[in-house]
């Protein structure tokens, strides 16, 4: 039997105190964090956040060490400070990226807390500012194809806590006598006061009422039925319920993305509130995000969203400022009306009959929505031996249309077209994988801070680590040219006949001598 000429060993630890230890020198030249604290200018960030201290009292927790903690969260996936902390402090390069020594204390987790909620969203506004213009100089960002989406976050409140809405007459303190001790009631949050529209709560309750007797167990107290309309979450009252298809029901933050289709570079993020359509937020996400890309030089000429975006306000405003909206009409819209030609010049529709129903007035409705309306006279109608069939409960055929229509028209062209069919294909493979990467490695699945303004911080921290991490991994294409200079050669004393194989033939032998001449 063979055996190994060698003592086997036996590694001792006596936990000695090392004296002679340079953390720069443990950690090597590549490693991520080390590269990542040369390459961000982080200095501007005593200047921003200056006024919000006194000249006087204890030191602060250091705003750079902040605000590279709290990026440190992000870049490894954890939402908890605490955590946050024990991490770092067993993790060499985090913590030459922190400025902190070995036998240094790292800051405690409430004075994180504490200090993000001293700092403004201005602040972390103006560092993912800071991060995007460090893409741009890269050429990271191409600035004029942005791909626009929205995903659900939930949001650090319970669904089985919310509250029934009072009136505002409920929270009206009463009147009280002389001599008695003024009473000071806290004022309710905005979202605790019930001021839906009639009209709205009709249409719940008649939704919850069918809710009530439409399946079995709807009865259980766990099972009903809520709205934002009539509820709200105590705990953080800018959470609303929201419902996505094949999501279960829960208290939520919409977050709004805008993505660079160049290298996939977020460009802009917001958080909104999750009980309203992706339609409404549009108008202020194009208006931030085009400021910023202006900013750069970079004007934006595209916009890529899904039919969630579809809204003939977006439409207009988009075109109006010179950008094309490639956005997927929604599939309610129908572009033509059944038996009806229109007449875009004159602005009217003519019927099968060929009665003519000119456009009267604009109208809108109870949510707001701008319509045109289309009517035909009386005596036309009354006349006509289609009326039972084309208005048989009124005296004349009424046709309503969208005032945006043309509008419509166009996106509706734009969607069939080959080009629409490559922009879909460009927004699926730019913006979706981003919030993948969002929710399920920069700890976006949940925000574990309460309101709307912390969440929009906790949306910001998560796209610039993003950023970042594009930033460092980026590589620009470097393409070696060589260019060889051959000599001329004779012409042939016969014509040729076959003058694309001569010339194959040609370049074989010329490159053949070019070889052997060394």
């Amino acid at each position: 039997m063979l055996r190994n000429k060698m003592m086997q060993g036996q590694k001792q630890f006596s936990d000695k105190e090392v004296t002679h230890f340079r953390l720069s020198q443990r950690v090597p030249a590549h490693n991520f964090y080390r590269r990542l604290a040369e390459v961000v200018d982080w200095s501007f960030l005593y200047e921003q956040t200056r006024a919000l201290y006194s000249h006087t009292g204890q030191p602060s927790l250091d705003p750079v060490v902040f605000f590279k903690l709290v990026l440190v969260g992000r870049l490894e996936n954890l939402v908890s400070d605490r955590r946050l902390v024990e991490h770092c402090a067993l993790r060499l390069d985090i913590l030459y990226f922190l400025g902190y020594e070995v036998d240094e204390e790292l800051p405690w987790h409430s004075t994180i807390s504490r200090t993000r909620q001293l700092y403004p969203v201005a602040v972390f506004e103006q560092l993912f500012d800071h991060v995007f213009a460090q893409c741009v100089a890269q050429g990271l960002v191409a600035g004029d194809t942005q791909a626009v989406d929205s995903a659900p976050v939930k949001a650090n409140a319970s669904l089985y806590r919310l509250c029934e809405k009072q009136p505002l007459e409920t929270f009206i303190p009463r009147m009280q006598l002389a001599g008695e001790p003024a009473s000071e009631a806290p004022s309710p949050p905005p979202a605790a006061v019930l001021d839906t529209p009639a009209h709205v709560l009709r249409r719940v309750a008649t939704r919850q009422a069918h809710h009530g007797t439409g399946h079995f167990g709807a009865r259980r107290p766990r099972a009903r039925l809520v709205s934002n309309k009539t509820h709200y979450s105590p705990t953080d009252p800018d959470a609303r319920i929201s419902v996505k298809l094949g999501k279960v029901r829960a208290l939520n933050y919409l977050c709004s993305l805008a993505v660079d289709t160049g290298h996939g570079v977020i460009s802009h993020v917001q958080a909104d509130f999750a009980d309203s359509r992706d339609s409404v937020h549009l108008p202020g996400l194009v208006t931030h995000l085009h400021q910023r890309l202006l900013t750069h030089g970079l004007p934006l000429q595209e916009l890529v969203a899904d039919t969630n975006y579809s809204n003939g306000v977006n439409y207009a405003l988009l075109e109006q400022r010179g950008i094309t909206p490639w956005i997927p009409v929604f599939g309610q819209y129908k572009p033509a009306v059944e038996g009806f030609a229109y007449d875009a010049e004159a602005d009217r529709f003519t019927c099968a009959a060929g009665k003519r129903l000119p456009f009267k007035s604009f109208e809108t409705s109870l949510d707001g929505a701008l319509s045109k309306t289309y009517r035909a006279s009386t005596r036309d109608c009354r006349l006509c031996p289609r009326k039972a069939i084309c208005a048989p409960k009124t005296n004349k055929r009424k046709i309503t249309r969208t005032a945006y229509d043309p509008h419509y028209r166009r996106a509706l062209a734009r969607q069939r077209s080959r080009q629409g069919q490559r922009m879909r294909l460009v927004r699926q493979s730019t913006v979706e994988p981003v919030f993948g990467s969002l929710l399920q490695h920069y700890g976006l699945r949940q925000v574990n801070t309460r309101g709307r303004a912390s969440a929009h911080k906790t949306m910001l921290l998560a796209a610039m680590a993003y950023n970042l991490k594009k930033l460092l991994k980026y590589r620009p294409q470097q393409q070696l040219g060589l260019a060889l200079a051959l000599p001329r050669p004779p012409s042939p004393p016969y014509p040729l006949l076959f003058p694309a194989l001569n010339q194959g033939r040609r370049v074989q032998t010329l490159a053949r001598k070019w070889k052997d001449s060394g």
